[in-house]
């Protein structure tokens, strides 16, 4: 066959070959992002993001503002006394008798005196129910933040002293802040790096951690402060000799109640207010017990403060700098976890819910809680699913959940005095079993190895190393996989259905049709630096490994490499550069590089660099079929061109009119043949037979 080369063909000679091969090939132009009419419909249809937000504000009226600054205008605007009162009143008693037993629980968990967890529930709740746009979320102390508190400040001062506090309220102020910047500069997206997997592993273990660090209160004596799982082990049996038995007992009595109460109330629609009324029970039950046989083994959580909380600025100042890991990981946990629940919760109950707004509500209701003895508080998964499930409508059942706090403060706190430490260790441990999620590791076993490998991973090492050093690595597998998969994205073959014009990944339809000579190639990713290398060395494999194919005349090598290019949202410098090498590389060995289907900013960005003049116009197409039809009538003609007649052969047709006839026929055929069927590739193979 004689050497034919195809890069770089003029326009004109484009042309010229797509209709001096036989048929037509009807080829939709492809409209250069410079085009007058094309400027206009991108900027009609996609204006820039600084004049949609001009023209928002603008379109925006005084009632529409004054929602954007208090997100609680839009419920109480259409607010019906008669339907939603009843519901949210009902809902907030209901949660608000959750809260109370919970809070001063979650208090001790943080190490902090159990009035400093009322006073977390207090305070936020207002604020959030003013700010925040959710109006199913119940804000308040949280096991997982308690935690994060208790591990971050028993590494710097020790829990009985003042300062311990003083740094609690600190970081309250702190994570306030932080949820406030990030919602002001809109950057919740940064904690989308954080997989699913590693979110589960981590509250996986943080639950169980915080199990065995309440513990202590069921056998009766001291267990080391700690957040990783072998120093609790060894402190748990190193003092198994000072094991109690009254504390033991009560403590599991308590935990098997509030257990069944929580399943029938999640079982069962009827029984539905003993998930709620669990931990009350636990704390009445107990209260009443020691009041009535005064037990000497068991120890009570002592006297609590009356009244409410005062006003004071934050101090502790000079510490900043140590709490500020721990403050990002709370915002952290306070975007993953509440905004989640919001999210889900908004679409649930038919309104939408802006994230960031939500970020916003949540920091302002903790900057003004660090001013009123408040620790970092959040949403809470539980008791914002016990709040939408008692029929909540409004903000207004977390402004009712903040009166029964006020109450409790006000009038109830002598009531508290003989709470066993037992009953609020307990409710601690019933609200974390829920947070243990084992079925999440078996279904990612089962169906992707990989974040199987995530969760196992941060799993183990929050165990093993402490809260900090699970999350590091747990995120850090997360970005390392989001790079490798952005390094080496997913690169494939295309091939024509049969009966279509659509090209689908061989793989996953082997029945494709594909062409001798031409290699049509999709990159499903962006193209930049990183992956660049990646898609040339997969190209360069292409064409020296050809792929079966199944369609036209065999010619032996790669003469086309079609790159489609629908999936490429973005292109970079570096990238350019390797695409300038690449047709470099492709024209020294003739081999024409075709580009189909590239999005308005990928294409306006290839011809300002260049490219589209140095690969040729006319090789720039609307469909991946049309590059196709064009390629392939180039690799046709040039197979044509290149049958010789031997002389044996050409003596036979001379002597045979039969011959001379089936010739005629089956040379029509193929030439009349535009690569749509079977018919041409069948005269083809004829044809090679010696029949011409």
């Amino acid at each position: 066959m004689e050497k034919s080369s195809f890069a770089s063909a003029s326009s004109g000679e484009l042309t010229a070959a797509v209709y001096g091969a036989g048929r037509p090939v009807r080829v939709i132009p492809l409209r250069h992002p410079l085009d007058a009419a094309v400027r206009e419909a991108a900027a009609s249809s996609s204006p820039s993001p600084l004049s949609a937000a001009m023209e928002r504000a603008r379109a925006m009226g005084p009632w529409e503002w004054a929602e954007a600054a208090l997100p609680c205008l839009a419920w109480m605007r259409s607010y019906r006394w008669k339907e939603d009162f009843q519901a949210d009143l009902a809902a907030g008693i209901t949660v608000g008798v959750m809260l109370v037993p919970q809070a001063m629980s979650y208090a001790k968990l943080a190490g902090l005196h159990p009035i400093y967890g009322l006073y977390t529930g207090f305070v936020p709740l207002f604020v959030y129910a003013i700010f925040g746009s959710s109006r199913q979320l119940a804000v308040g102390p949280v096991a997982l933040v308690s935690l994060l508190v208790s591990n971050v400040l028993g590494g710097i001062v020790n829990s009985s002293s003042e300062l311990y506090t003083e740094l609690a309220i600190l970081l309250a102020f702190m994570v306030g802040i932080l949820e406030c910047l990030m919602a002001l500069l809109r950057l919740g997206w940064l904690i989308r790096f954080i997989s699913h997997s590693v979110i589960s592993g981590f509250t996986t273990a943080s639950a169980i951690v915080i199990g065995l660090s309440q513990i202590k209160y069921f056998l009766g004596y001291s267990v080391t402060r700690s957040s990783k799982i072998i120093p609790l082990i060894e402190s748990i049996i190193a003092g198994i000799d000072q094991f109690s038995w009254p504390p033991f007992v009560m403590g599991s009595a308590f935990l098997v109640i509030l257990l069944i109460m929580k399943k029938l109330g999640k079982t069962n629609k009827k029984l539905r207010f003993l998930r709620a009324s669990g931990p009350l029970t636990a704390v009445v039950l107990g209260t009443l017990f020691v009041k009535i046989f005064r037990p000497t083994a068991i120890s009570v959580v002592g006297e609590i403060p009356q009244g409410l909380p005062s006003f004071s600025i934050p101090r502790g100042f000079e510490h900043l700098m140590s709490l500020m890991p721990t403050a990002i990981l709370i915002t952290g946990v306070a975007i993953l976890e509440s905004v989640g629940i919001a999210k889900a919760l908004a679409a649930k109950n038919g309104y939408e819910l802006d994230s960031n707004k939500e970020l916003f509500g949540l920091g302002l209701s903790n900057i003004c809680g660090s001013f009123f003895s408040a620790y970092p508080a959040t949403g809470s998964f539980s008791r914002s699913a016990v709040n939408h499930e008692s029929g909540a409508k409004t903000g207004l059942s977390g402004i009712i959940m903040g009166i029964i706090i006020c109450s409790a403060l006000l009038f109830m706190t002598p009531l508290f005095t003989d709470i066993p430490q037992c009953a609020l260790a307990a409710i601690v441990i019933s609200a974390v079993t829920g947070l243990v999620d084992y079925e999440e590791a078996i279904f990612l076993w089962g169906i992707d190895k990989k974040d199987f490998f995530l969760w196992a991973m941060t799993f183990t090492t929050t165990l093993t190393f402490g809260i900090e050093i699970g999350v590091l690595v747990g995120v850090g597998f997360s970005l390392a996989f989001v790079i490798h998969e952005s390094a080496n994205p997913h690169i494939a073959v295309l091939g024509r259905l049969p009966g279509t014009t659509v090209y689908r990944n061989t793989l996953q339809y082997p029945e494709a049709y594909t062409y001798n000579g031409i290699v049509v190639v999709r990159v499903d990713a962006p193209i930049y630096f990183a992956n660049i290398s990646y898609i040339k060395d997969r190209l360069r494999e292409y064409e020296l490994k050809l792929p079966n194919s199944n369609r036209g005349p065999d010619v032996g090598r790669v003469y086309f490499v079609i790159l489609e290019m629908s999936p490429v949202t973005y292109i970079d410098s570096s990238a350019v550069q390797a695409l300038k090498d690449l047709h470099q590389e492709y024209k020294a060995r003739d081999i024409q590089i075709a580009i189909a289907n590239p999005n308005r900013q990928v294409h306006l960005l290839l011809s300002r660099a260049g490219i589209i003049d140095m690969i040729g116009a006319g090789w720039c197409f609307v469909r991946v079929h049309d590059a196709v039809q064009v390629c392939l009538q180039h690799v046709r003609s040039s197979s044509s061109n290149a049958i010789k007649l031997s002389p044996q052969a050409s003596g036979n047709l001379t002597e045979s009119p039969k011959a001379q006839q089936r010739y005629g026929f089956l040379r029509n055929l193929w030439k009349a043949q535009d690569g749509n069927g079977s018919a041409g590739d069948e005269a083809q193979s004829l044809l090679r037979q010696n029949l011409v």
